[in-house]
């Protein structure tokens, strides 16, 4: 029996530490896309659950909506964060 290899997908889906620092080295340099914004804005106001549709309508899947909100709302603590280290 020959063993099982992984499919790209699988390969893909775990990044290793070189592809995370490219990724958050992305992420400082560029800004957010429109509806990343958006779904900010609405974590701003506390609306979490509004932010959650919303980003499962653009990105399609309820898994990477809530990775997506998860990861907009670490940025906004660490923004605010920032502003209260500056005052």
């Amino acid at each position: 029996k020959q063993a099982k290899q992984n499919s790209s997908r699988q390969v893909e889906g775990n990044p290793n530490q070189t592809h995370q620092i490219v990724r958050d080295l992305i992420g400082e340099v560029v800004e957010h896309s429109p509806y990343e914004k958006r779904a900010m804005e609405l974590l701003k106001v506390y609306k979490d659950k509004r932010a959650l549709a919303f980003l499962k309508g653009r990105l399609g899947i309820h898994i990477r909506a809530k990775r997506k909100r998860e990861e907009l709302s670490n940025i906004l603590t660490q923004m605010r964060k920032a502003q209260a280290t500056h005052k």
